[in-house]
Parts: C-alpha cells; sequence; structure tokens
C-alpha cells in the first residue's frame, strides 16, 4: 500500500526544480506507476516548470496512464502557444494515447497548428483514435509496454516494413505502423532499417525512430544515433530523444556520445544527456527499479541480481519501456 503522504513526498520531489532533473525524472515515472488522481495532480503541477524537457516527460507520463482525469491539463498544455512545441506535441500525442473520443475535434482542430510538429502529431492522433473507434479499442499487447501513436502494422517481412517505413509518399500513420511493426520484430535488420528512418524528412518521425530505437535497445543503432545527436542542426526534439536512446541501449559505445555533449549548448539536448548518462548508470548496475522513488522514499532499493535475460543476453528492467516521445 501506498500513503498519500507518500504521494506527496515523491510529488514534491517532482516539482522542486533544486533537485537534480535525474531524480526528478525518477520520481515522474513513480508517479505515472502509482497512477491515481493524486500522481495526476502532481505531475500536472508541474508543467509550470521551466524546463521543456521535463514538461516533455511529464506530458508523455499523463498519456501512458490512460486516465481520462488527465483530459483537462493536456487540453490546456495544447492549446497554449507559449510552450515549447516538444511539450505542446507530447500532450497532443498524450490526448491521443488516452484513447478518449471526446477530443477528437480538439485533436481536427490542431491538426492544422502552423506548428508541423504539433499539427503532424494531432494527424497522427486523430488516426489513432479513427482507428480505435473501428477496431471495437486497443491493438493486442505487444511486448513493449508503450501505449504508441499507431498500431503495428499487420505485415511481419522486414524487407517490406523497411520500405514502408522509408517510402515518404506514404501517409505517416502507415509509416508509423510500419515503425512499431519493425521494433516489434526486434534484431539487427530490424534496428538498422530503423536507422535508416533518421534521415527520413520528417523531423517528428525522426525523433519516434529515435525513441523507437531507445525502446529495441540494439547496439546496431549507435552510430547512426550518435551521429544524430552531433548533428547541431538538427531538430533539437530529435537530438534529444537519440541521447535518451543511447542510454537506454547503455553499451560502452554509447557511453563517450553522451559525456561529448553533457555540455551541450542546447538545453533539451543538455539535460537530456544528463538523463541518458542517469540511465546508462542504471542499465549497467545493480539497481532493478529505474522509478524508484518508493523504494528511496522507504529508504530499502530493491536489489536486481535473478532478472531474466532479453535475447541478448542483458538483464531486463521490468516496467521501463523508454522514456516520452
Amino acid at each position: 500500500m501506498v500513503t498519500e503522504q507518500e504521494v506527496e513526498a515523491i510529488g514534491r520531489m517532482l516539482v522542486d526544480p533544486t533537485q537534480p532533473l535525474h531524480a526528478r525524472f525518477r520520481a515522474l515515472f513513480t508517479l505515472r506507476g502509482l497512477g491515481g488522481p493524486g500522481a495526476i495532480a502532481w505531475i500536472s503541477q508541474a508543467f509550470g516548470d521551466d524546463s521543456a524537457l521535463l514538461k516533455h516527460e511529464l506530458a508523455y507520463c499523463l498519456g501512458q496512464m490512460q486516465d481520462a482525469r488527465a483530459i483537462p491539463v493536456l487540453v490546456a498544455v495544447l492549446q497554449d502557444t507559449r510552450q515549447e512545441p516538444m511539450v505542446r506535441h507530447e500532450a497532443g500525442e498524450a490526448l491521443g494515447a488516452i484513447g478518449d473520443p471526446q477530443v477528437l475535434e480538439l485533436l481536427k482542430e490542431y491538426s492544422s497548428d502552423p506548428v508541423i510538429e504539433v499539427a503532424e502529431t494531432c494527424q497522427l492522433a486523430v488516426r489513432r483514435l479513427e482507428w480505435l473507434q473501428q477496431h471495437g479499442g486497443e491493438p493486442a499487447a505487444g511486448p513493449y509496454l508503450s501505449v504508441d501513436p499507431a498500431p503495428p502494422a499487420e505485415e511481419r517481412d522486414v524487407g517490406r516494413l523497411r520500405e514502408a517505413l522509408l517510402d515518404e509518399s506514404r501517409p505517416l500513420f502507415e509509416r508509423y505502423r510500419a515503425m512499431f511493426a519493425l521494433r516489434n520484430a526486434g534484431g539487427e535488420a530490424a534496428a538498422l532499417a530503423l536507422a535508416e528512418g533518421l534521415r527520413c524528412g520528417s523531423a517528428l518521425f525522426r525523433h519516434e525512430v529515435g525513441y523507437v530505437l531507445g525502446q529495441l535497445q540494439h547496439e546496431a543503432a549507435v552510430p547512426q544515433l550518435a551521429a544524430a545527436l552531433a548533428r547541431h542542426a538538427e531538430n533539437p526534439m530529435v537530438r534529444h530523444e537519440c541521447a535518451e536512446a543511447l542510454g537506454a541501449i547503455a553499451r560502452p559505445s554509447c557511453l563517450a556520445a553522451l559525456q561529448a555533449h553533457a555540455g551541450d549548448p542546447e538545453r533539451v539536448v543538455r539535460e537530456s544527456c544528463e538523463v541518458a548518462l542517469d540511465m546508462y548508470e542504471h542499465e549497467t548496475g545493480l539497481a532493478f527499479q529505474y522509478a524508484d522513488g518508493l523504494e528511496q522514499l522507504r529508504g530499502a532499493p530493491s536489489p536486481r541480481p535473478g532478472l531474466p535475460e532479453d535475447s541478448e543476453g542483458r538483464s531486463s528492467p521490468e516496467g521501463l519501456e523508454g522514456f516520452g516521445v
């Protein structure tokens, strides 16, 4: 059982700007796991922060919780043109993830937003809601725990999925479906196909590729992720996602790239590297649970030994499928 006092203590950690960003991230993902109105209230309160990265993750977590009580704050963030594009984008995506048709008309309205990343996000969210209506609910659960902006394609051939992914004449929703099918397929060929998407035209699409590669955690994609992170002309939203993907992959080849940009002049990139380095430490250390706010509060961090291993022989932490998209 979790007490109201414990939820409050974790919430105060989240909203405290004097705390290290990685500690606030762990508090956020703890609240996401706990759920309920108290967690939603604390997460919503943190939208007053000045870190676009943190606010982006707040919106992501509210969407992943799929609790309709989060809709009002997400609508307010989407409508607030003073918010950074990556924050408004994530609010739109979160509204699609919750899956409530009450926001369909609003999402259609913002599908023509002058900020292209917001417009494309809302277009995808509209297609997701329409797909849910046509198919009677959420797609069957896959190997990952995330609520995705599009259901995976039914195609299973990696070559044909790669072709669909990279075909920029196709609707974005179809290419996203190919992306998530490639992620679910896994393996080196799928990782390399996805990594090619880091050179496609849409910044929103490229950032989603970075997120998916972080979920897949395959070392074959590290050179392309590191190259995208190093491109200072790249959209910061893309560089941020590539940094966090490198932290999730957590091979030695990732460490130098993250350290090289820990002082990046772009704040969202710099902060992403800070969080990614914390994730790297988690992935290569002894702690079992990344979202460990409750364990830290109670003074009893959980041990890691005895974890099941994935197909590459790496320990698989439970309940963490990558950071926000």
